[in-house]
């Protein structure tokens, strides 16, 4: 942005969080520039597969930003007889779709914008706000994404657990204004200036893509192929598992576990602020086989529960038979002693185990993933029995290996959490400055009247 100037003069600013605006802009409401309805009155069994196109408030929570185009973007539809039915919930392109409830309050807030002249309607929880000059709608969405104009709106909400928006809350507003010709231009500029920076956010998004499935191919040739690239080999007796160095065991899971099970039922009664940790599928991921503790919940069991046969000891594997089937974790110090759900079969090897991280890399990997999915049953909850666990086919090494096996995988999982990192952290960077470009465009902290895209490509 160093390459721009300011403006000539500046006025202080009558609008909370704007210091000062360029001399000539104007200040005003949103209430004078847009006129205000509701999304369509429906619920979620009102949804299907083909018909209208429909933007509910999920989409403009979690999916596409602020531009929605049916083109590009998967949406639900509605019955076209809505059409006549619902007419004024029928958005035409410019038109803004708030939503009108938000868990959090940085949601609050959030809006998309319809792109394209397509049929699409304003779903349930949905405010439309379409603006009165249809010329400089990308304006407008620009300025509403601002960090000044989003913190205004936050500060307006109602709501403790669930934040709520409301047209009248839209309207009392303040907004600011530049010339027509300046809006465009604004526009203009902006469009270029986040292309570039969402095309080097997507790249960095595409990288960590690639390393993830470099890290699961790291596994899963580890545990199935061994570190010896010179081993002898020889064909494992399972079609999808193919050759396995010819010293390793191909055998069933339930011939290195001591014993498999899962926890109770109705533990949900014994929850409490303290007590042992009762882990949970929140506390697994498929991304590592450490316990993710960013969500716990404890329990105090009555004496001589049923559930003390499911409590945890160092070295269990905890594995999820529903929802995100065949995520695991190894248990160690921080969990040893809490209980498992009815949803998590605790897995506990036998002495053939040198090592439970190995085992828990074991059941990371494609090899026992690809079964433990052909093995779900349930329709729409996927979900697996003990005794799929106890069937999967797994190759045992010798304990010496089992140990190396696993130290190697440790430590390239380091170097893929650093790199990881480093991608995640230039999407914040990247983040931060397209917020930054924003609203320095929209506050007329820079002024790009003289913007134009071929100049700007040889700046």
């Amino acid at each position: 942005m160093g390459k721009y100037q300011a403006y000539p003069d500046y006025l202080t600013s009558d609008v909370d969080w704007v210091e000062e605006l360029p001399s000539h802009w104007e200040q005003s409401k949103l209430r004078y520039m847009f006129s205000f309805g509701k999304g369509l009155t429906i619920t979620k069994e009102n949804l299907q597969d083909e018909g209208v196109p429909c933007v509910n408030y999920g989409e403009v929570h979690s999916k596409y930003g602020f531009e929605v185009n049916p083109k590009t973007h998967t949406l639900k539809y509605v019955n076209e007889g809505y059409l006549k039915a619902a007419p004024a919930a029928l958005l035409k392109k410019g038109d803004i779709v708030f939503a009108d409830t938000s868990e959090d309050i940085e949601g609050s807030g959030n809006f998309t914008q319809l792109v394209s002249d397509d049929d699409v309607f304003a779903g349930y929880h949905t405010i439309i706000a379409r603006p009165l000059d249809r010329q400089c709608f990308r304006f407008y969405a620009y300025l509403l994404d601002s960090l000044e104009l989003r913190t205004q709106i936050r500060h307006a909400v109602k709501g403790v657990k669930v934040f709520s928006i409301t047209q009248a809350i839209l309207r009392g507003i303040d907004i600011w204004l530049p010339s027509v010709s300046e809006r465009e231009k604004i526009a203009n500029f902006l469009d270029h200036e986040t292309a570039k920076i969402d095309t080097l956010i997507e790249k960095q998004q595409q990288l960590i893509v690639l390393l993830k499935e470099k890290r699961q191919a790291v596994i899963s040739h580890a545990v199935t192929k061994g570190l010896n690239p010179n081993a002898p080999m020889r064909d494992s007796g399972v079609e999808w598992l193919g050759e396995v160095p010819e010293h390793w065991i191909v055998t069933r899971a339930k011939f290195i576990f001591d014993f498999v099970t899962s926890g109770s039922r109705g533990w949900a009664d014994y929850y409490s602020d303290d007590g042992p940790l009762f882990f949970r599928i929140a506390n697994l991921t498929r991304d590592t086989i450490e316990p993710k503790l960013e969500s716990i919940q404890c329990v105090t069991p009555p004496f001589g529960s049923e559930g003390v046969r499911a409590k945890i000891q160092k070295d269990d594997l905890l594995i999820s038979i529903t929802a995100d089937l065949g995520s695991v974790c190894v248990a160690d110090d921080e969990i040893e002693g809490g209980y498992v759900s009815q949803h998590v079969s605790l897995c506990r090897p036998n002495k053939k185990i040198a090592s439970s991280r190995w085992l828990g890399y074991c059941i990371l990997s494609d090899l026992a993933k690809e079964q433990l999915l052909g093995s779900g049953y349930g329709g729409t909850k996927v979900q697996l029995s003990l005794e799929d666990v106890r069937e999967l086919w797994l190759v045992q090494p010798n304990p010496s290996e089992q140990i190396d096996i696993a130290d190697f995988i440790d430590g390239e999982l380091i170097k893929f959490s650093k790199l990881m990192k480093k991608a995640n952290d230039q999407i914040l960077l990247l983040q931060e400055r397209r917020t930054a470009v924003i609203s320095a465009a929209v506050t007329g902290k820079i002024d790009v009247r003289d913007f134009t895209p071929k100049a700007a490509e040889t700046c």
